[in-house]
């Protein structure tokens, strides 16, 4: 599937031999694999996002533009054919590609050198990443609001030492760096392992806490009290502090808790729609005819559909030791109807 040619006409960033993906067998093959992951692995819990890798070394891309229009689709498919439950990323590749790819379902989208603010400068007459190509091609591949339904994901330029020690990074810098990936709403990020220098460990701290999304309770209510086999109405506010939601299927969970009973209401809420910005959320939850009466916790959680589990730490006080956080208590009573003899 390499074809005649030995060496890779196009020459960046490396000049390799590699499979022609213009052979069919290529999107037979690759993208029969792809699809048989998806098949196996799509939606399972541990698994983040998938990188919608086509062409190029390390699969970052190079030559997807030379591509045909039946070569790229057929790879995109692959990946957009199989994983409709975990996210996909797409590394910034060309438009024709990127945008074919959101046309099928949410991609998000990736670059692969935060920081670049000149490390080819005097090679490529002032051009760099972070002001030449990313600020133009985030809008020219038309992904500026894939954030609203996937995940944007970076990975550092070079190394924090190597900001620091080759390109003498100052603390503005830095600081400009962490806050246009904020405005390109970033979810997660890649240091390559790398170690942060001390001395800007309080601008990546601060910049973790604003990744992502950061959901905070403001307001919780409901009544005193509550009869069992009743209604307990509720209202919630929140605030979303970061700049991107959740991307996973969780779930805004109630809990009542009154010694060894617990029981779990999962709320309609749908978390993957929170935005940064506030969030209401006002419902109730029936409480069962056998509770116990007397006080009883009422807590609150974004866990997982499945088990029931906290998944999702927020940036509120009250977390118990197995992740609910408590919200006060409520006195549930008897139902005076339950007790009357027939």
């Amino acid at each position: 599937m390499v074809g005649p040619n030995r060496n890779w006409k196009y020459n960046n960033p490396v000049n390799l031999w590699v499979v022609d993906p213009e052979d069919p067998r290529y999107a037979e093959h690759f993208g029969g694999l792809i699809r048989a992951l998806g098949q196996r692995y799509d939606g399972h819990p541990d698994l983040e996002a998938v990188d919608l890798s086509i062409v190029g070394a390390w699969g970052e891309g190079a030559g997807s533009e030379l591509l045909s229009r039946d070569a790229r689709e057929a790879l995109v498919n692959a990946y957009t054919d199989s994983f409709r439950k975990t996210p996909i990323i797409a590394l910034l590749m060309d438009r024709e590609t990127n945008t074919y790819a959101a046309s099928q379902i949410p991609v998000g989208w990736r670059i692969d050198c935060l920081g670049d603010l000149g490390f080819w400068a005097a090679e490529q007459n002032g051009w760099s990443h972070m002001y030449d190509f990313y600020p133009r091609e985030i809008i020219n591949f038309n992904v500026s609001d894939a954030w609203i339904k996937s995940p944007v994901s970076f990975e550092i330029c070079g190394t924090f030492l190597n900001w620091r020690d080759e390109q003498k990074y100052n603390r503005e810098q830095v600081r400009y760096i962490f806050d246009q990936s904020l405005k390109w709403h970033v979810s997660s990020f890649n240091a390559k392992s790398s170690p942060v220098p001390p001395e800007w460990s309080d601008l990546v701290d601060d910049w973790l806490r604003r990744m992502g999304y950061r959901f905070a309770l403001r307001r919780f209510t409901c009544p005193e009290s509550a009869e069992v086999n009743g209604k307990l109405e509720y209202t919630t506010w929140w605030e979303n502090l970061g700049v991107a939601p959740c991307y996973k299927d969780f779930a805004m969970a109630i809990r009542l808790r009154s010694g060894d009973r617990s029981e779990v209401f999962i709320t309609g809420a749908d978390v993957r729609n929170w935005l940064p910005g506030d969030i209401v959320y006002d419902d109730c939850i029936f409480v069962p005819w056998d509770f116990p009466t007397g006080p009883c916790d009422v807590q609150v959680a974004i866990v997982d559909k499945l088990k029931h589990e906290p998944r999702v730490s927020l940036a509120i006080r009250g977390k118990q030791p197995d992740g609910w956080y408590q919200l006060g208590k409520v006195t549930i009573t008897s139902d005076k109807l339950l007790l009357k003899d027939p």
